[in-house]
């Protein structure tokens, strides 16, 4: 299938800026682009073509952080930091993740999947094709499997691609109240050698924190993981600064997350180890916090940014990469480009699939979002708006919008 008359925003690394093409084409076959760059250039196809009318389009957006699998809400916390309350204050007071872990046991995994399909369709509808799901609001092995079967299933109902990350130490669980050692151990642990062994785990993802886990207890969860062969990823620096980053870094992970307490010496940790940065500019939103993730540094020390909604029931309820991009520029000052990349390029890095998605690239997968936009820059300056055309998943037309351009 030919797709002509376009302007492509390829984010292609090995072009200036964003790597734009006027009058541009893309060709797919087999659900891959094979050719991505001027229409005048373009091979003959004998294919279907699609005239773009002059559009902007961009490779489909990446969500590469969210909890967007669980059971009910956590509306009362937010009325709670409304009257003062800090997330620290609700954790201790037995709120925060663990109030969301009632819910979440109470669901099977088609309650589950039909909780998240709301969320997840209005991700979709804003031109994302790729979603990373965590477990974590289990905190025990047959809820943790339920969540992350409820995300592989998502991927059956909806034409996305889903990555799972186990995140079991995400929170001390009632049970296991000042036996945090305990947990890891008897739960986390196993639990993880459960999910390998069903196929339900694309990462491992841990929560390192003061009102969570210290570096010593995430330590073996990351040992633990690689030797089952699974990359890691970290929520860190994100209340204080425990050096989580480094860890990270250490174990190779794909990501560090969040971020707000991050040093200089962790960003350079980092991006001596090529671990992307993840911004969350909802959950620093919701929470109305006053430390930015330090971007400069970041820059200084050339790691790599990506943004994600870290869509949750309690610190950010968003579902939109287009306000997540709007966020991201207000609130932390990063570029249009930064923005654009980070939503799509060095998420799909964050994930380990940059090889895969993120750019149109001959080559990629044929992912991409047709946009009823004149400049890139749109998609970050408009606030609550979607100029979505049509969006691509595998070379097919999967959501088409119908809005004139």
């Amino acid at each position: 299938m030919t797709w002509h008359n376009a302007r492509l925003i390829t984010l292609d690394p090995q072009q200036p800026g964003l790597g734009i093409i006027e009058n541009g084409a893309l060709v797919t076959q087999g659900g891959r682009i094979v050719y991505s760059g001027p229409e005048a250039d373009m091979p003959e196809s004998s294919g279907e073509t699609v005239d773009c009318g002059g559009r902007c389009i961009t490779p489909a957006l990446v969500d590469c952080h969210t909890h967007l699998v669980f059971g009910g809400d956590r509306a009362r916390e937010f009325e709670m930091r409304l009257s003062g309350a800090t997330y620290e204050d609700i954790a201790r007071a037995g709120g925060g993740i663990v109030a969301s872990v009632e819910a979440t046991r109470a669901l099977h995994v088609d309650g589950l999947v039909e909780a998240a399909l709301p969320r997840l369709d209005h991700l979709l509808a804003e031109g994302v094709s790729t979603v990373e799901i965590k477990s974590g609001y289990g905190l025990d092995i047959e809820t943790e499997l339920r969540m992350l079967r409820a995300a592989r299933t998502l991927a059956v109902r909806r034409p996305v691609r889903i990555r799972t990350s186990y995140l079991a130490a995400h929170a001390v669980p009632r049970a296991y109240r000042g036996r945090p050692d305990d947990y890891i151990g008897e739960i986390v642990l196993p639990g993880m050698d459960l999910a390998a062994a069903e196929g339900l785990v694309d990462a491992v993802d841990g929560f390192c924190e003061t009102i969570a886990f210290s570096p010593a207890q995430i330590e073996p969860v990351f040992r633990h993981a690689r030797s089952l062969g699974l990359p890691v990823k970290l929520h860190a620096e994100q209340l204080s600064n425990l050096g989580g980053a480094k860890l990270a870094a250490q174990h190779q992970a794909l990501s560090a997350d969040h971020l707000e307490y991050l040093d200089a010496e962790g960003a350079r940790a980092m991006a001596e180890a090529d671990t992307v940065a993840v911004l969350l500019p909802g959950a620093f939103y919701t929470l109305r916090e006053t430390q930015a993730p330090p971007v400069d540094s970041l820059r200084q020390a050339g790691t790599r940014i990506a943004i994600a909604t870290d869509c949750n029931p309690g610190t950010s309820p968003l579902t939109s990469m287009l306000l997540t991009m709007n966020m991201a520029a207000t609130l932390f000052h990063l570029t249009v480009e930064e923005c654009l990349a980070g939503a799509t390029r060095e998420a799909a890095r964050a994930l380990g699939l940059h090889h895969e998605i993120g750019t149109l690239e001959a080559g990629k997968a044929a992912d991409f979002a047709i946009w009823n936009i004149s400049q890139p820059s749109e998609l970050v300056y408009r606030i609550g708006f979607n100029p979505l055309h049509a969006r691509v998943f595998a070379g097919r037309c999967v959501a088409f919008t119908g809005k004139a351009g």
